[in-house]
């Protein structure tokens, strides 16, 4: 994050990260840019946003996908999962995840969001949920990565502390 930061808002790279209630990160004295990050085995990423919201996710597919889970998670679409062979199932499965993850963080809500509950085609390669937009990264990684984000409300600066 540090070094997104230095790239992309330098004068904000040194602000310290605070969390939300939620766990939500954001940038102490920056309410302007939106940060998340997320870690999955060898799999890292981060965004930082100026004037969005924005919440992200990665995940590896999983060695097997339960039915059960896949009716909380994918809903009307989990039948068409199911049919699927095994590897690729898991795979499909961690894109919807990886959506569904990355919306409810650029909420604030974390899992309180129920992310389960939001319905994502499959292999959409980006779609809306309320006010959020989202993308997966499909055909960019091997690793399913999705994004998702949403205007910040406006707010005045609140100067940094010395």
């Amino acid at each position: 994050m540090r070094g997104l930061l230095a790239a992309r808002f330098p004068e904000a790279q040194d602000a310290d990260v605070v969390y939300s209630q939620h766990g939500r990160p954001a940038l102490a004295g920056r309410p302007d840019i939106g940060i998340s990050v997320s870690h999955e085995g060898d799999a890292v990423a981060a965004c930082a946003a100026l004037g969005h919201a924005v919440g992200l996710d990665v995940q590896h597919p999983p060695p097997s996908v339960t039915d059960s889970l896949l009716r909380r998670c994918a809903r009307g679409r989990a039948e068409a999962l199911r049919r699927l062979p095994e590897r690729l199932r898991a795979r499909e499965f961690a894109w919807l995840w990886t959506v569904q993850e990355a919306c409810v963080k650029a909420a604030g809500t974390g899992l309180a969001g129920r992310p389960w509950a939001i319905d994502v085609p499959l292999p959409a390669l980006r779609g809306t949920w309320g006010p959020h937009h989202w993308v997966t990264l499909r055909g960019r990684t091997t690793v399913p990565l999705s994004v998702a984000y949403t205007p910040l409300p406006d707010r005045p600066r609140v100067p940094e502390s010395t």
